[in-house]
C-alpha cells in the first residue's frame, strides 16, 4: 500500500515541486487530477496522449522520486442535466480512462453524478428519504433511464481498457453510501467499477467506514484519507445543513463547470473538514488502515487536505503522521 496525497492542495506550483514536496514529506504515491471539477494542473494531457516520448518523460517524473502515480481523478458531476456540465464531466471519466491506459495507471477516481429528476430538468436533484412515491419516480428516473445506462457504458470502456474505476461515495450523487454503490454495480452488471473509500462524507452520514469496507471488501478500488469533525452545532442544526451562501464575484469563487461556482460554507458550521487525526483519534485510524489492508489489500490511500485552518503543507504533515503510525502497525 502506497501513502501519497491527491496534489490538488499543491495547485499552486507545477509538478516537479509538487512532486518533490510529496518526497519530502515522505510520502510515495501521488493521484492527479485529469478533469471533473478542478483542471488538469500536473497533467498534460495532449503531451501525453500525443508522443510516446513525452509520456515517458511525464512518468519520470514519478519514478525518478520514487513515487507511484497510483490514479487519476476526474471528481465532477458526469450525469448533471445542464448540458454545459454534464457533456464535459461524462467525456472526462472517459477521457481520463484512456489517459489511464496509456500511462498504465490502474485506477480511476470520479463521482457517480447526480441528474434531474426529470427528463426536461435543467438542475440535479439528490432524493433521500423518499418516502412519497413522487420521490420514488424521481429515483426510477435517475437510475433506469440516466445513471444505469451511464455507467454500463462506463464500465464496458474501463473493462476495455484494464482500468477500474473507483467511485467517491459523496452526498448529492446516486451512489452516496454502501449500498447505493452495490446496487450501481449489481444494476450495471460491472464488473470494473467499485468504490473510492473516503471516509470523511461516510462520517458525516453516521456511517461506520470500517463497516463500509467489510460491506464492500474487494470493490474498493481506492482509498483517500481525509477527516471530519462534528461540531457542538449539529443539535441544532444537524448534518444536513442548507445555510450555505453565494460567494460573491468580485471574490472569484472557484468555477466548477458551465455557470456554477462553490458556495461558502457556514461560519457556525454543524461538521468540518479536518486532518486526519484531528477529527477521530489515531485508535480509529489505525483500525481503519488495518480493514482497509484486509480486504483491500492492492488500494492505495491518498491523503486529501481540505483543513481551512491548517496551512497546506501543516495539514499534510498532520495527516501524514497519522498515517504513517496507522501503518507501521500492520
Amino acid at each position: 500500500m502506497k501513502l501519497g496525497l491527491y496534489t490538488a492542495i499543491l495547485h499552486d506550483r507545477d509538478l516537479g515541486p509538487a512532486l518533490d514536496t510529496i518526497k519530502g514529506l515522505g510520502l510515495n504515491g501521488a493521484e492527479i487530477n485529469s478533469g471533473g471539477f478542478l483542471p488538469a494542473r500536473h497533467l498534460p494531457i495532449a503531451d501525453v496522449l500525443s508522443s510516446d516520448v513525452k509520456r515517458d518523460e511525464y512518468l519520470e517524473e514519478f519514478s525518478s522520486r520514487g513515487i507511484k502515480l497510483t490514479a487519476l481523478n476526474c471528481n465532477g458531476n458526469p450525469l448533471h442535466p445542464d448540458p454545459a456540465v454534464g457533456s464535459k464531466h461524462g467525456q472526462d471519466v472517459f477521457d481520463a480512462i484512456s489517459i489511464a491506459s496509456r500511462l498504465g495507471v490502474k485506477r480511476v477516481i470520479t463521482m457517480s453524478g447526480s441528474p434531474a429528476n426529470q427528463a426536461e430538468g435543467l438542475r440535479p436533484a439528490w432524493v433521500v428519504n423518499p418516502w412519497n412515491s413522487v420521490d420514488l419516480d424521481s429515483l426510477e428516473y435517475q437510475w433506469n433511464e440516466v445513471a444505469v445506462p451511464y455507467w454500463t457504458r462506463v464500465n464496458q470502456f474501463a473493462a476495455e481498457h484494464d482500468v477500474k474505476v473507483g467511485l467517491e461515495m459523496h452526498p448529492q450523487n446516486v451512489v452516496f453510501n454502501p449500498p447505493t454503490l452495490l446496487r450501481l454495480v449489481e444494476q450495471t452488471k460491472a464488473t470494473h467499477i467499485g468504490a473510492e473509500m473516503d471516509p470523511s462524507h461516510l462520517f458525516w452520514q453516521q456511517i461506520d467506514p470500517v463497516a463500509a469496507l467489510d460491506y464492500l471488501g474487494e470493490l474498493t478500488y481506492c482509498a483517500a484519507a481525509k477527516d471530519v469533525r462534528i461540531n457542538e452545532n449539529v443539535k441544532l442544526y444537524g448534518v444536513l445543513d442548507d445555510r450555505f451562501t453565494r460567494i460573491p464575484a468580485s471574490e472569484n469563487p472557484l468555477n466548477i463547470g458551465g455557470k456554477y461556482t462553490v458556495a461558502q460554507w457556514p461560519r457556525d458550521s454543524a461538521w468540518d473538514f479536518v486532518a486526519v487525526g484531528l477529527g477521530h483519534n489515531q485508535e480509529f485510524w489505525n483500525r481503519f488502515v488495518s480493514a482497509l489492508a484486509k480486504n483491500a489489500p492492492d488500494t492505495d490511500l491518498a491523503i486529501e487536505h481540505e483543513d481551512v485552518s491548517l496551512g497546506r503543507i501543516e495539514g499534510i504533515e498532520v495527516a501524514a503522521a497519522t498515517l504513517k503510525t496507522a501503518l507501521g502497525i500492520l
